[in-house]
């Protein structure tokens, strides 16, 4: 019975809802008429976009706060999972979820909570240190190497599938790097960068990357063997819940550093006043967060892979404006490294391009045997 009402769905061109995967995307929308096809590429470029954004928005703000005089890293880590609580709006705005719907062990998510938000904490503590001992254009250029890690992490924990533009994707983004890494002296910037903390800076961006891809698998992971719903809510509390036990980290160690101690001498001699200082961390705050969510959607739309190609994406954004804002040089190392940053971020979406065209030719073909098949019955069972 499941099986005609399946074939009376396909004659009519009456989409299946229940058997449509978000993570899909052109596969699912094969079945489904051009508008949804339509309305899934726009829903993850609006994804795409809100990680560019935030992302690129945050680099250049947390780079302006050590500029500009800010010196606490915990503070600095706080900003990168502080602005969690504005999530609570579009969650009570968010559909209800339905009775149908599955729940997972609440003692299972409670721990997954903690241990990826502990995970996000130290990673962003990590990411900190990092920003203040590079020039913000090397930063963001070195910390293209965590998409080389997601492929690692996405391959043993995600199952990812591994092709040749994938792996010329990787390597070519790894190498991308490593020419920033043997070009490091000379790097020599108008920043104020500490300077002698070079190396210790590029350690620890290839630290914070190579965690972060372990963090976004095991996003994806949850999402696949746990929560197993694809909805918005569940993306908002997800990232809500991680980040609130990061914050808690951040919090922690803001107080055992003592660091708390300095932020009111930070706010009176931090550069233009009070004022820029605190729109400087709301700033990062509401940048950080807005590319997370949109990073969890992609995560929970696509994987985690794909989510941190787009990342990759913003590369070419950030030097730039850390050239003008910042008077950070473009060197030539840094040029070649970003174009080398663009080529292996093309790799991967042409590859992506190839998996749609295929599956896409697959389904065609799936329907055209099932109409064959059907096509001379005038009556189907009920």
């Amino acid at each position: 019975m499941a099986h005609a009402q399946e074939i009376q769905l396909q004659i009519r061109g009456i989409p299946d809802e229940e058997s449509v995967d978000a993570r899909d995307g052109p596969k699912a929308a094969t079945g489904r008429s051009t508008r949804s096809s339509f309305r899934w590429w726009m829903t993850v470029l609006v994804d795409m976009l809100m990680v560019l954004c935030g992302t690129t928005v945050a680099t250049l703000l947390g780079r302006l706060y050590f500029n500009s005089g800010g010196n606490s890293k915990w503070m600095a880590t706080l900003t990168q999972s502080g602005g969690s609580p504005l999530l609570v709006v579009p969650l009570l705005l968010s559909p209800a979820r339905s009775a149908e719907e599955r729940r997972p062990a609440a003692l299972k998510m409670v721990a997954i909570y903690a241990g990826i938000g502990v995970m996000i904490g130290f990673d962003n503590l990590m990411y900190s240190y990092a920003l203040q001992y590079l020039p913000v254009s090397t930063f963001s250029l070195v910390a293209a190497t965590q998409l080389g890690f997601n492929a690692i992490t996405s391959r043993l924990i995600n199952a990812q599938r591994f092709t040749a533009l994938i792996a010329n994707s990787v390597v070519v983004l790894t190498f991308s790097a490593a020419i920033l890494g043997v070009g490091s002296s000379s790097d020599e910037t108008s920043s104020n960068v500490p300077r002698g903390k070079y190396p210790l800076g590029f350690v620890l961006v290839l630290a914070a990357s190579a965690v972060f891809a372990l963090i976004l698998s095991l996003f994806e992971l949850t999402f696949e063997k746990v929560v197993r719903v694809r909805t918005a809510r569940w993306v908002l509390r997800m990232q809500m819940h991680t980040n609130l036990v990061a914050s808690a980290v951040s919090v922690a160690g803001l107080l055992a550093s003592g660091d708390w101690r300095t932020i009111p001498g930070e706010m009176a001699s931090f550069k233009d006043g009070r004022t820029r200082y605190v729109l400087t961390l709301v700033g990062t705050a509401v940048s950080w967060q807005a590319a997370a969510v949109g990073l969890v959607r992609l995560i929970m739309r696509v994987s985690s892979l794909f989510a941190n190609v787009t990342c990759t994406l913003a590369l070419p954004l950030v030097p730039v404006f850390a050239v003008a804002l910042f008077g950070d040089r473009m060197t030539g190392i840094k040029i070649v490294a970003m174009l080398m940053a663009v080529w292996g971020f093309l790799s991967y979406m042409y590859q992506h391009y190839i998996d749609a065209r295929r599956r896409a030719g697959a389904e065609n073909a799936e329907c055209r045997v099932c109409a064959t098949r059907t096509g001379s019955h005038a009556v189907l069972p009920a």
